[in-house]
């Protein structure tokens, strides 16, 4: 018999004065067996940083044609495809074929190791964004995780502060690649 997804809940504030987007979200979060709080955590971060009302998680780990947060326009098209991890470049490039935006937010103490691999190979990607966070970073947001928590988001200037059960974690992220067009 296989092992289910633990279920997370998460009431979530968010005030993002750059997009001008002041939101509160019920969020339920199935865990996947394999996956750890600090990848659930980066998942919740993702959300918070492009938190739309058509954004949702996808099934990620349990379904390889989808992403961990997608957002489809009313037609059914693929607006946003955020990936969380270390994706190899074929899953990359095979995002950036199907959406008009690809994000990747990579973590780990080997994040520059991936990023050196496979950064030529993805660099004609025109419409994919690569962030990193520091493997502290993303240690301390692990810390945040509980089965129901409250969690406030402010965004400003650039800069994510997440805030729950009376921690504050900065976020500090770096920029590996930037698109160098939108189009759609």
């Amino acid at each position: 018999m296989a092992i289910k997804a633990t279920i997370f809940k998460a009431e979530l504030q968010i005030a993002d004065m750059d997009r001008h987007y002041y939101q509160d979200h019920a969020l339920t979060i199935a865990r996947h067996p394999s996956e750890t709080d600090e990848r659930m955590m980066v998942r919740l971060l993702a959300f918070v940083r492009h938190a739309d009302p058509a954004l949702n998680f996808g099934k990620g780990l349990s379904d390889v044609d989808e992403p961990d947060l997608w957002k489809k326009d009313l037609t059914g098209a693929i607006d946003l495809w955020i990936e969380v991890g270390q994706p190899d470049e074929k899953r990359i490039l095979k995002a950036c074929g199907r959406a008009a935006q690809v994000i990747v937010y990579s973590y780990s103490s080997n994040s520059s190791i991936w990023w050196s691999q496979i950064s030529n190979r993805v660099e004609r990607a025109r419409n994919l964004t690569v962030i990193n966070l520091p493997s502290a970073i993303s240690l301390a947001l692990a810390k945040l995780a509980q089965r129901s928590m409250q969690l406030q988001c402010t965004i400003q200037d650039g800069q994510t502060w997440l805030t729950g059960d009376g921690e504050t974690v900065q976020l500090d992220l770096t920029l590996l690649k930037a698109p160098t067009e939108y189009q759609r």
